[in-house]
């Protein structure tokens, strides 16, 4: 089967991937390296990256690996500023660090509910704001992953589920913002993707069982 797109549509283009080591910004980064984009990828711990890192420079571009926390606003704009200082630009910015598990909200402490707006809703704004300065340079995209939680109740991800609403409006808001910047900004909600933590997490072989039949 050939490409979708060109070899080189994002040939020089430098992306910034944070959650980039696993799951779905794991595949993410690999597929714009495979499209001639050099990678940056960014989580809390350095050991889910390495590997990913070793993948997208076998595939010929230029890729690092940065450890941060998007809930430490001052850690994310050094990571930031070093991404940019080694490959020389930012053109792209994913928002994919993500934190969720399943819990009832009657059981819910107010620390769970608060990791998890951090992680999500936080840390997209804290990378976004580290981020533009570098995106207004020469004119950018944004592209923040949500989710398909908040469009109906999802019991046991009011946490989660909250977030991911604000991510929505947080994107929109910064749509309005930015775009005389010439920074698009734009929210993906993927459904459940088969072999990631979150599908591993917050479902069980029963469940996908029945996903699957409709």
């Amino acid at each position: 089967m050939s490409a979708v797109f060109d070899s080189t549509l994002l040939k020089d283009k430098v992306a910034l991937i944070t959650g980039g080591g696993t799951g779905i910004c794991r595949g993410i980064a690999l597929a714009f390296a495979e499209h001639g984009c050099h990678v940056a990828i960014t989580s809390r711990k350095i050991e889910h990256l390495e590997p990913t890192r070793e993948e997208l420079q076998a595939r010929g571009v230029r890729a690092m690996a940065k450890a941060a926390d998007v809930r430490d606003a001052a850690a994310v704009a050094a990571m930031v500023a070093a991404v940019a200082s080694e490959l020389g630009r930012i053109d792209i910015l994913i928002n994919g660090a993500a934190g969720n598990f399943i819990c009832l909200a009657e059981n819910l402490s107010a620390n769970g509910f608060g990791t998890v707006v951090d992680i999500d809703l936080k840390g997209t704004f804290n990378v976004s704001r580290a981020a533009l300065q570098h995106l207004r340079a020469q004119g950018g995209a944004v592209i923040n992953i949500s989710a398909t939680l908040p469009y109906l109740g999802t019991m046991g991800q009011a946490h989660a589920s909250a977030a991911k609403a604000g991510v929505d409006s947080l994107t929109r808001t910064l749509a309005v913002e930015w775009g005389p910047h010439r920074i698009r900004v734009n929210g993906i909600a993927p459904g459940p993707i088969e072999g990631t933590e979150g599908v591993k997490r917050l479902t069980n072989e029963k469940s996908r069982e029945g996903a699957l039949k409709n």
